[in-house]
């Protein structure tokens, strides 16, 4: 077998969205010719571990692991954390946090860190892999970002040895949704875009989630990028019994919530229907389960919904897929910022693979609304379409009511993970041969 090196942040037991797409992958690599060797920290500093991820790490793989060197404790001790404590990602924030501190840690973050914290592990990394690599034959890099310091990594290997090389973007860099946030100086969004161009032209293949992203990364690089999107992995999906539906008219978010993808709408829609409806209000059920923005909390005390949710801070991927099965709706807002159009979330995949009816909120001409169309699993409103989203929830009440709530979706092979991890070797073929 042909052997890939995989440069990514997040593996097992590092649990959250970050470590499915490389960890589901690697899985498949075997059957299509190639050979996973993962090179990853061995202490990274990240809310969620998930043991339960290990069971899909192919057997006798290979796992490399150095040391890295993160100042998330210096962050927690400014901010008078724990060192116990978490340190969530996405600008996503839990509680009250001191605004003007929190700021200045944001300015900090955007300007001294780049591309990101993990900074301080590109040249050690490059010194182990070189070393690695003078002794055992790689035929490929794969480095996958964020954090996009792991493309850096590989910049590194390809400069030095000319090995081929697939930068993979699970999220755009610059034009990702929180980068205006970053209170950038006008020289590190110069440094930023530089490291970024370097990537994008230097790289042999340029691959991307959505073909929105896939679109903009063409323009600023000036080249073909590759799509190859999330997907769901069949196993995940087959269970030894029968799963009852959860009670309630519930609509079910898995996953980390942040502020830029607080539905105000469907809150408002909501509320207006349960102040209309008593039955409706005893039937509703909001249920979140992983990291949610307390502005959510405060949307919903707003519309009157406060005592309609449920709040689950986490639960490992294996219990998060069964009661999707069991979630009688499964909520899908997206990124309300700019550059949105290509907001492919990891869980639309999952979501499909579930069967049950999928409510979104995003953009009606966007990737996720397009796969929403094409296999007939939910629908989707625009942000501020009061008037659609009151008409597509009443819809989905009015089924739930007869005992209809249900989906015919079409087929979603193409979008499972062996079938992804197929498109991939096929890229790394082209360019190993």
């Amino acid at each position: 077998m042909k052997k890939v090196l995989i440069i990514t942040y997040y593996w097992p037991p590092t649990g959250g969205a970050g470590v499915q797409r490389w960890l589901k992958f690697s899985k498949y690599f075997r059957k299509f010719g190639w050979e996973p060797v993962i090179y990853t920290p061995s202490n990274p500093d990240f809310p969620i571990n998930d043991d339960t991820l290990l069971k899909d790490e192919p057997e006798n793989l290979t796992v490399l692991k150095t040391r890295i060197t993160e100042p998330y404790d210096i962050y927690r001790k400014i901010m008078g954390k724990k060192k116990t404590e978490t340190v969530n990602q996405g600008f996503l924030s839990e509680g009250k946090e001191n605004s003007i501190l929190q700021s200045a840690m944001i300015w900090v973050r955007g300007n001294f860190f780049i591309p990101d914290a993990r900074k301080f592990w590109i040249k050690p990394s490059v010194s182990y892999l070189s070393d690695y690599i003078k002794q055992n034959k790689i035929d490929a890099v794969i480095s996958t970002g964020p954090p996009h310091s792991m493309h850096l990594i590989a910049l590194g290997l390809k400069q030095k040895y000319n090995i081929p090389w697939i930068a993979d973007f699970r999220d755009p860099w610059t034009q990702i949704d929180f980068y205006s946030q970053l209170m950038l100086s006008s020289f590190a969004d110069k440094k930023h875009k530089k490291l970024e161009n370097q990537v994008l032209t230097q790289a042999n293949k340029v691959v991307t989630v959505s073909p929105s992203c896939g679109a903009d990364l063409e323009k600023l690089g000036n080249r073909k990028v590759d799509v190859i999107t999330n997907g769901f992995d069949t196993d995940d999906f087959k269970f030894n019994n029968d799963l009852i539906l959860l009670d309630g008219f519930l609509f079910h978010h898995t996953g980390a919530l942040n502020k830029d993808r607080n539905p105000y709408t469907l809150w408002k829609v909501l509320g207006d229907l349960c102040k209309e409806n008593p039955e409706l209000k005893k039937d509703l059920i909001l249920k979140f389960t992983g990291k949610t923005d307390a502005i959510v909390f405060e949307s919903l005390k707003e519309q009157g919904l406060l005592e309609n949710s449920q709040k689950i801070d986490y639960m490992s991927h294996s219990e998060v897929v069964k009661i999707m099965v069991q979630s009688p709706v499964l909520l899908l807002p997206l990124n309300n910022t700019p550059n949105n159009k290509g907001v492919l979330s990891g869980k639309l995949f999952e979501y499909l693979a579930a069967g049950r009816p999928i409510f979104g909120v995003g953009m009606p001409n966007g990737d996720a609304a397009v796969i929403l169309k094409e296999t007939g699993a939910g629908t989707l409103c625009d942000f501020d379409d009061y008037e659609g989203t009151k008409q597509a929830v009443s819809d989905l009440y009015r089924k739930y009511k007869s005992n209809q709530l249900s989906v015919n979706s079409s087929s979603i092979d193409k979008y499972s993970r062996e079938s992804c991890a197929k498109q991939y070797s096929d890229l790394l073929n082209e360019i190993a041969s």
